[in-house]
C-alpha cells in the first residue's frame, strides 16, 4: 500500500550452525566427545596399571609386561587424546600468546617424556634405583581437559553462520536483458554491473540497481532497518536481498558481489566476528601466568638442585614434578562446569548463551544499545485513532470505508486497520475496483458510486486538498504514522497507527538507569519517530536514520572511549552492531542473521531480559572467579613446595601430596560450579 510510512521489522526465528570451543581449541564438538570417550577407553587400564606420583593405591593392579602396557596405552593416549592440546599450543605460541592449550601441552608432553625414560631405565635397562612415572597424571590431565571442553562445547551453542544466513538472501539466478530484448534466466554470480534484470512481483532483488523502468513496492526492512514499502519507479535505486511488491521492476545492475550493500554488510560481520574471537578470556590470562611461573620456577629449580646436590637425577625430579602439579585439572572444568551451570539456568529463563565469553564481559557493561523496531517495540501496527472529520459519518463509519479499501492487501498497516475493524465489530464497507497507488495509497469505489482513496499528507498537500494539520501534527509528533480517508476528493476522516512499545521496555531502560548503565536507542527510523518513543521511555541519547554501518560506527566509538558496549537488536541491518559490540545480543522474535551473530539470544523477546542477563553475566562471573582461585590457587603453595625451597627446612612437598592437592581442588571446582543458583541471577 504505497504512501504509508510505518515501523516494523519482519523477522522469524531460530539459528544454525556450528560450533568451535573457545582457547585454541578448534574443533566440532562431534570430534571432542569421539576423542573423549576413546581416550577414556584408553585412560582406565592405565589407572588401574599405575600409580599417582608413586603413591600406592590398594587397588594398582600389577602383572609381568603390566609396564609395557601402560608405555603403549600411554603412548596411543598421548598422540591421539592429547593432539588437540599440542595443536592449540602450536597455534597459542605462534602468535606469542601461551594460555590454557600451551599449560596442558607442556604438563602432558613433560608428563610423557619423562615417563618414557623411567620406563626406558625401569623395564627396558633395569637400572639401579627409583624412576617414578607419571603415566597416571598423563591420563587424568588429557581425559578431564577433553571432558571439561567438551561440556562446555554442549553448554554453550556454538557460534552459527550469519555469513551464510545472509547471502540466502540473494537468489540463485536472476532474469538478466539479452540483445535481443528477451530475458534469461542466469546465475547470480555471472551478472555483471550495466545489465538490465527484470524482478517480478513477489522476487527479491537479485542486486543492487537503479530503476530504469516500471513501478512497485520494495520491502527493505531486512537490509535497511525501514520496515514500511517503499515505493519505487524510474530513478530510483534498490538493494540486493530486498522484497519486490506487487509490481514489475527493470534494474540496471550498479553493483555486484563484493560491491554489493549485503556484501558490505556480510563484511561488516566477517570482520566484527574475527575480532571477537581473537579476545582473552579469563581462564586463558590465568593459564597464561600459571605457565609462565610453572616454566620459570621449573628451570630454577632444576638450576638450584643441580647446583647444591650435584645429581642430575635429583635436579629432574624436582623440576618435573613442578611442571606436572602445575598441571590445569581441576582449571580445566573451572569454568566450562560454571559455563554449563549458568547457561542451563539462563535457558530456563529464556536467555540461551552462545558464546561464554559474553558472561564474562556483562558485569562490565556501562552503555547498552538498542534497536528500536522489534527490541524496544513489537514491531507490529497497531491502529491507536480513527477520527472522522467533518459532518455526517461516525468514527465506525470511518474505519468499516478504511477497512473495505485495505482489507485486499497484504501490507502491515493494511492488516492492522482490518483488525481493529474485527476487534471493534466493525465490518468492512463493500468496495470495488480496489487498487494500489504508487506513492500514495489505495483507492476504490464506494458501494455508491463515490471514490475513496487512503493516502498520506504529501499527496493532501500535492493536491491541494484541505485536512486538520493541527491534528496531523498532533498525531505525527507521537510517533504515529498518519493516513487519510479522501472520499470525493474531500479529507473524510483520519487513521493514525503505531508501533506499540513492548511492556516492559520502559522498566527495562529505568532498571538501567539503576544501576549506572547508559541506554542509547537506535534505529533506521525517522527522527520525530524515534524522538517520540525515546520520549516515552525516558531515553536521552537516540539515533534516528541510521544504516548499518552508523550502527557499527556508533559502537566503536563508544567502545573506543573506553566504555563497554552491549549491542541489543533483531535485524539483519542490527547483525554488524552485534558482532562488533563487547555482548551482542538478539531479540528471539528476531532473524537468523541477526541470531547467528550474536553472543546471546533473548529467547522472550523481552526488554527486562537485558537486565537478567546482565545479571547472570554477573553471579557467573563471581563463580568462575572463585573457581579459578581453587583451581589454579593452590599452585601458589604446591609449585614452590614443589621446587623445594623449603627443603632446607625439611619441608619437600613429595608428588604422592602433589597428587592429593590436585584431585582436591578439582572436587572443590566441581562442587562449587554446582552451588551456582537460580537465585544468583540478582
Amino acid at each position: 500500500m504505497g504512501g504509508h510510512d510505518g515501523v516494523r521489522e519482519d523477522g522469524r526465528g531460530g539459528s544454525s550452525g556450528k560450533g568451535a570451543s573457545e582457547g585454541g581449541m578448534a574443533m566440532h564438538g562431534s570430534d571432542l566427545k569421539r576423542r573423549f570417550f576413546a581416550s577414556l577407553v584408553l585412560t582406565v587400564p592405565i589407572l588401574l596399571l599405575s600409580s599417582p606420583m608413586g603413591l600406592t593405591l590398594p587397588i594398582t593392579l600389577t602383572f609381568p609386561g603390566s609396564d609395557w602396557v601402560v608405555a603403549v596405552l600411554a603412548t596411543v593416549l598421548f598422540a591421539y587424546g592429547g593432539w588437540p592440546f599440542l595443536r592449540g599450543a602450536a597455534d597459542e605460541l605462534k602468535r606469542r600468546q601461551p594460555a590454557m592449550m600451551t599449560l596442558v601441552a607442556l604438563g602432558i608432553t613433560t608428563a610423557y617424556a619423562y615417563s618414557i625414560y623411567a620406563f626406558v631405565q625401569r623395564s627396558v635397562l633395569h637400572a639401579d634405583g627409583m624412576h617414578m612415572d607419571f603415566f597416571w597424571e598423563l591420563a587424568t590431565l588429557i581425559v578431564i581437559m577433553l571432558l571439561g571442553h567438551w561440556v562446555e562445547m554442549r553448554a554453550v551453542m556454538g557460534a552459527g553462520d550469519a555469513l551464510k544466513e545472509m547471502a540466502e538472501l540473494l537468489p540463485a539466478q536472476a532474469h538478466v536483458e539479452q540483445p535481443g530484448g528477451s530475458f534469461a534466466d542466469v546465475p547470480l554470480d555471472e551478472v555483471q554491473v550495466g545489465q538490465t534484470v527484470m524482478v517480478e512481483a513477489g522476487e527479491k532483488v537479485p542486486a543492487d540497481g537503479e530503476v530504469v523502468r516500471g513501478e512497485s513496492q520494495v520491502n527493505e526492512a531486512l537490509v535497511t532497518d525501514e520496515a514500511r514499502d517503499v515505493a519505487k519507479g524510474a530513478g530510483d535505486s534498490v538493494f540486493g536481498g530486498s522484497q519486490n511488491g506487487d509490481g514489475t521492476l527493470y534494474v540496471r545492475v550498479t553493483g555486484t558481489g563484493e560491491s554489493g550493500y549485503l556484501a558490505q554488510v556480510m563484511k561488516l560481520v566477517s570482520q566484527a566476528q574475527q575480532e571477537k574471537s581473537r579476545a582473552e578470556v579469563l581462564s586463558d590470562k590465568v593459564a597464561r601466568w600459571l605457565f609462565y611461573a610453572a616454566v620459570g620456577v621449573g628451570i630454577a629449580a632444576f638450576a638450584a638442585w643441580l647446583a647444591v646436590t650435584g645429581s642430575v637425577g635429583d635436579a629432574l625430579t624436582r623440576m618435573v614434578t613442578v611442571f606436572v602439579i602445575a598441571c590445569p585439572h581441576a582449571l580445566g572444568l573451572a569454568i566450562p562446569l560454571v559455563a554449563a551451570r549458568s547457561t542451563s539456568i539462563g535457558a530456563r529463563n529464556g536467555l540461551l548463551v552462545r558464546r561464554r565469553r559474553a558472561l564474562e564481559v556483562a558485569p562490565r557493561v556501562n552503555v547498552v544499545m538498542m534497536d528500536k523496531t522489534g527490541t524496544l517495540t513489537e514491531g507490529d501496527f497497531r491502529v491507536a485513532e480513527v477520527r472522522a472529520v467533518g459532518e455526517g459519518r461516525s468514527d465506525d463509519e470511518v474505519l468499516a470505508i478504511l477497512a473495505g479499501l485495505e482489507q485486499s492487501s497484504s501490507h502491515p498497516l493494511a492488516a492492522s486497520i482490518v483488525a481493529a475493524a474485527r476487534e471493534r465489530g466493525v465490518r468492512p464497507e463493500p468496495v470495488r475496483d480496489e487498487r494500489a497507488v504508487a506513492g500514495v495509497g489505495v483507492e476504490g469505489v464506494l458501494e455508491d458510486g463515490r471514490q475513496a482513496l487512503v493516502a498520506n499528507a504529501r499527496h493532501l498537500d500535492e493536491q491541494g486538498i484541505p485536512y486538520d494539520r493541527d491534528l496531523f501534527q498532533s498525531l505525527a509528533g507521537r510517533g504515529l504514522t498518519v493516513s487519510f480517508l479522501v472520499i470525493d476528493g474531500a479529507a473524510a476522516g483520519v487513521v493514525a497507527q503505531g508501533d506499540e512499545v513492548k511492556p516492559t521496555a520502559r522498566e527495562a531502560v529505568q532498571q538501567l538507569k539503576e544501576r549506572g548503565i547508559a541506554p542509547v536507542m537506535l534505529t533506521g527510523d525517522n527522527e520525530e519517530a524515534a524522538r517520540a518513543v525515546a520520549r516515552d521511555l525516558g531515553i536521552d541519547e537516540f539515533h534516528a536514520g541510521l544504516v548499518p554501518q552508523d550502527k557499527v560506527r556508533l559502537v566503536q566509538e563508544r567502545r573506543a572511549a573506553g566504555d563497554t558496549v552491549m549491542m541489543v537488536g533483531d535485524g539483519i541491518n542490527d547483525a554488524p552492531a552485534l558482532a562488533k559490540a563487547d555482548v551482542g545480543a538478539a531479540i528471539g522474535a528476531g532473524t537468523d542473521v541477526a541470531i547467528d551473530s550474536a553472543d546471546v539470544v533473548l529467547v522472550k523477546s523481552d526488554p527486562e531480559d537485558i537486565v537478567r542477563l546482565l545479571d547472570l553475566g554477573t553471579s557467573t562471573t563471581r563463580k568462575i572467579k572463585q573457581n579459578l582461585w581453587w583451581g589454579a590457587g593452590y599452585n601458589i603453595v604446591a609449585i614452590p613446595l614443589a621446587a623445594g625451597v623449603l627443603a632446607p627446612a625439611g619441608i619437600l612437598l613429595s608428588p604422592a601430596v602433589g597428587a592429593v592437592l590436585m584431585s582436591l581442588s578439582t572436587v572443590i571446582v566441581a562442587v562449587n560450579a554446582m552451588t551456582l543458583k537460580a537465585g544468583d541471577e540478582g
